[in-house]
């Protein structure tokens, strides 16, 4: 079956979500490397998984509001974003959170089914 439209945006900005959760948890590993060493290398990405499994993944064990699901996923990035700043990989930092934004902005329009692009004028 072939996506068009918004549903084959959605589809890939779901994908692009996946990659940049991964790097999440990579810049968390790469900041507690940093900062701990190998230990915090390990610990650093294993609380954030953690968090993300409990609150944020589709099959999450606890069902949260939107907002406060939203909130989670945001401060799961934001300390991806800090500790890669905090590590020294600035230009890293501003690339995912960049990234975040444009993808979780695309999220949400196609969410609502009113990306700019179908809009009536």
């Amino acid at each position: 079956m072939a996506l068009g439209g918004a549903g084959a945006i959605t589809a890939a900005n779901l994908a692009i979500r996946f990659v940049l959760e991964l790097c999440a948890f990579a810049a968390l590993g790469y900041w507690g490397y940093d900062a701990l060493g190998v230990v915090g290398a390990i610990l650093a990405p294993l609380a954030a998984i953690v968090v993300w499994g409990l609150f944020v993944a589709p099959k999450a064990r606890f069902s949260l509001s939107t907002p406060a699901r939203l909130t989670v996923e945001l401060l799961v990035f934001a300390a991806a974003v800090a500790g890669l700043a905090a590590a020294g990989a600035t230009w890293l930092a501003i690339a995912l959170g960049a990234a975040y934004a444009v993808n979780r902005s695309l999220l949400g329009w196609t969410a609502r089914g009113s990306l700019p692009s179908e809009r009536a004028d």
